[in-house]
């Protein structure tokens, strides 16, 4: 088993006022140290390497994963609720805005030491968990992976009696760049606070998108991890917008973990404010009418608050932490040669069941996301870039029946049980899908689930598919419809003759008369066991 020199090097704070013998005041840098005896791995490495590969196709060496899953990892922007829950409650717009913007901003500092890749989840993988806050309120957050090449993972956050709802896709895309590795982060989250916003039915939009990631010094030197590029804070319906730059290191100047960015009203073209810093550490926000500076957010005093998930007993076998258990745990032990091994096995049976797919002609969908149906005039227009949503109505009145609804979706808290497999909608054949007719919106052909006020309960709802037919009731020859039916046979129609119905030997001669009927029963659907 190769060794490892942990990446936990400290650096003394450089932008914190606070005296150099406090240790709090000490951070993690990022750093992993790569020892010599694993230049065979990263031999390997190169070996798969060209500029411009797509990382999701490398094999790359375990010590560099991070024993959790990315829809997991995704569950770091909402460790910090106590910048989240205020915000619905403020009436300004702009300090709403500069709420939003906060929040965003502090989840990027909670990250494990060294340089760490998330698995990447198998298609059809869930991850679900919640948060239990001071107020006696709970965030629930459910995720799947709707997509693995290219790889999309959505994911949905609500916190009911708050007014706060979340719904995000990221689309990692990982290119490697000689010496470094970058995940171009596409993607996009939309926070929205239920009560607020002009029309109540939409709430008050905020769209979010990420900066990107890069792994430097990944074949020789000291591996360092990285945020890089632009990403923005948007509100379309007050015009407001956030333009934050996370600055990489240059070669010979600058610093790392850097940011800058400005706060924009896009009606006036107006500047407002200024924001610097460093993510990882002390961020500043300046007021332009008035040149007043202040601390926008410590993240050397902030503790997140890490989510709360199901024993892996109750879980099923495609939720996140059961499926990699053993690759996580070999991970943490830094096996690498069990968890290289555990995690193959994962990949091959995912790759199997594609080859089952592709060989019955059969077409995967996701069981707890839909497709969102935007474009103008559209339900959800505006959250087109989202690609899936939740495949469930969360419109309840009160925030008990909210949280009902959202558990029925899928096991979230200790105790729920998952007492029939979900297959929402059901992976059809792709032969039939084209010769059936399309469905209009809000129809039944949406597959939605349909949560409106139930209770919570240990046995979350599943779809109508799900249910086992009972046995159909026997024709009643007495009843009236029954009589009017015979009725309108006889009359339309004659009794067969007696003997066979084909004379085979005369007919054979004559050749059989061609129908026009179509019996191959497009509507019929084909179930892949397997998923």
């Amino acid at each position: 088993m190769m060794g490892l020199v942990s990446g936990r090097r400290r650096a003394t704070s450089t932008a914190s006022s606070r005296s150099s013998g406090d240790a709090s005041d000490q951070v993690e840098d990022d750093t992993l140290v790569v020892e010599p005896d694993q230049g065979n791995v990263l031999s390997h490495i190169i070996s798969q390497l060209r500029p411009g590969a797509d990382l999701s196709r490398v094999v790359l060496p375990t010590f560099i994963l991070e024993p959790r899953s990315m829809l997991e990892r995704i569950t770091n922007f909402m460790c910090h609720p106590e910048m989240l829950l205020p915000i619905p409650t403020v009436d300004d717009p702009v300090e709403r805005f500069l709420g939003v913007v906060k929040f965003y901003l502090s989840g990027w500092h909670i990250r494990p030491p060294g340089v760490k890749k998330p698995l990447n989840p198998i298609l059809g993988e869930i991850f679900t968990c919640y948060w239990d806050f001071p107020d006696g309120t709970r965030g629930y957050y459910i995720s799947e992976q709707t997509s693995h090449h290219p790889p999309k993972s959505s994911y949905f956050y609500m916190v009911p009696g708050h007014n706060i709802r979340v719904d995000g896709t990221l689309k990692p895309r990982s290119k490697f760049l000689g010496n470094s590795a970058a995940s171009m982060m596409e993607g996009t989250a939309i926070l929205t606070l239920l009560n607020r916003g002009k029309d109540p039915k939409k709430g008050e939009r905020y769209i979010l998108t990420q900066p990107n990631m890069y792994a430097r010094g990944i074949l020789f030197g000291k591996m360092k991890y990285e945020l890089g590029d632009h990403s923005y804070v948007r509100c379309p319906e007050t015009g407001l917008i956030a333009d934050i730059e996370f600055k990489t290191k240059g070669w010979v100047s600058g610093t790392y973990n850097a940011i800058g960015g400005t706060v924009k009203n896009e009606h006036t073209g107006e500047v407002l404010y200024e924001i610097s810093g460093l993510w990882s550490e002390e961020m500043f926000i300046k007021d332009l009418k008035t040149g007043q500076k202040e601390m926008f957010f410590n993240a050397l005093r902030a503790k997140h608050s890490p989510p709360i998930s199901r024993p892996l007993e109750e879980q099923e076998d495609r939720e996140s932490q059961k499926l990699w258990a053993k690759t996580a745990q070999a991970v943490k032990d830094r096996n690498h040669e069990l968890a290289t091994d555990e995690k193959t096995k994962i990949e091959e049976a995912q790759r199997e069941e594609a080859a089952v797919r592709a060989n019955e002609g059969v077409e995967w969908h996701p069981k707890l996301f839909r497709r969102v149906k935007g474009g103008p005039g559209g339900p959800e227009e505006g959250e087109e870039d989202l690609e899936w949503i939740i495949n469930a109505h969360i419109d309840a009145t009160t925030p008990e029946k909210q949280a009902a609804q959202i558990m029925a979706i899928y096991p979230i808290v200790k105790g729920q049980r998952l007492e029939h497999k979900i297959v929402i909608p059901p992976r059809t054949s792709l032969s039939d899908q084209a010769a059936r007719p399309p469905t209009s919106p809000g129809k039944d052909g949406d597959n939605l689930i349909n949560l409106k006020d139930e209770k919570p309960s240990s046995a979350p709802v599943t779809s109508p598919e799900t249910k086992p037919a009972g046995p159909k009731p026997a024709l009643d020859s007495a009843h009236e419809s029954t009589t009017e039916i015979q009725a309108m046979l006889a009359a339309t129609g004659t009794r067969a003759k007696e003997g066979p119905l084909i004379d085979f030997h005369k007919d054979m001669k004559k050749g059989l008369p061609r129908s026009n009927t179509d019996d191959s029963h497009d509507d019929d659907d084909f179930v892949d066991a397997r998923g």
